[in-house]
């Protein structure tokens, strides 16, 4: 899958959100590995308008941020596969959930019927439009216009999406299968519900329905040789992401990672840590294992994808 001759990234610019672009792809000069990675919820840009209307700090809001997720992978670019980045915050959209996953008791105005307002996600406050951040600390200080959170999802939800199944689909043509990495972090505090260890990483593969079992195994295998801690599955088996774009009888695979934030950062500063070097670079030689893995059980199966 790999080669060995590094090219440039290309930067493209996605989508206007307040003065800055809401997400954008870098791309290497040229596609070298049928991966495409994906950072939904590493955005850190907090419009003041955003900001004034909610009851949280500036630091507080940021709770359920996956805090540079985006430069723990940028290392892809290079080595030859394309990362699409949010830049808008998951607190204030989150992509990782169907469009129209609303709360109808957080908005002024009826929301449309299609909207999906009796899902899991939306009775704990997560839905595309969030109520909380994580350990439910309430967002806003009153409720919203309907119009506001269609407008999230017209102007910046449905362009993603279709950023990203473009990258998917030109990835599939250009090597007759294609694999979504979907990058995420989560708090140090999570336990697996079988064990009640703190992993290190979580895999999600929708329970091995969202891509070949065989990418799943060597992702586990080879970061358990690195000496981390890795679960499948429990407690996050993946999102909408994983579960809607990976279809492995037609060559598509979606896998899901979930890395500990104690790993690289302190959670109470959002700052860095001296051990963020030391993932990035394990991270690089996972990828750089991941990706040269064999082919045999990514490309479509022809049969099962008529």
């Amino acid at each position: 899958m790999t080669s060995s001759t590094p090219s440039a990234p290309n930067r493209q610019f996605e989508v206007d959100f307040n003065g800055f672009p809401a997400f954008d792809v870098l791309s290497p000069a040229d596609q070298r590995l049928p991966f495409v990675f994906n950072s939904p919820h590493s955005g850190r840009q907090y419009p003041e308008s955003f900001l004034a209307a909610s009851r949280l700090d500036a630091r507080s809001i940021r709770r359920s941020e996956d805090a540079y997720v985006d430069e723990l992978f940028s290392h892809v670019v290079p080595l030859g596969a394309p990362m699409l980045r949010a830049h808008f915050p998951r607190a204030y959209l989150d992509v990782n959930r169907e469009p129209y996953e609303l709360d109808p008791k957080m908005f002024d105005g009826r929301l449309p019927s299609y909207a999906n307002i009796r899902s899991i996600r939306v009775a704990g406050g997560l839905g595309t439009v969030a109520r909380i951040v994580s350990e439910n600390h309430e967002i806003y200080r009153h409720r919203l216009p309907v119009e506001e959170a269609l407008s999230r999802v017209e102007t910046i939800y449905k362009p993603y999406h279709s950023t990203l199944r473009r990258l998917l689909a030109q990835t599939h043509v250009t090597f007759g299968h294609a694999v979504l990495i979907d990058c995420h972090s989560m708090p140090s505090t999570v336990k697996c519900q079988t064990t009640d260890t703190r992993p290190d990483f979580i895999l999600g593969d929708r329970y091995g329905t969202s891509c070949n079992s065989d990418l799943t195994d060597f992702a586990f295998e080879t970061l358990r040789s690195k000496g981390y801690s890795v679960s499948r599955n429990k407690p996050y088996a993946g999102g909408f992401i994983t579960e809607h774009y990976g279809r492995p009888s037609s060559g598509l695979h979606a896998l899901q990672i979930e890395i500990n934030r104690g790993l690289y950062m302190d959670e109470a500063t959002h700052e860095p840590t001296a051990h963020f070097g030391q993932l990035f670079h394990d991270l690089k030689d996972f990828v750089r294992e991941l990706t040269a893995m064999p082919d045999a059980g990514l490309v479509a199966d022809s049969i099962a994808a008529e």
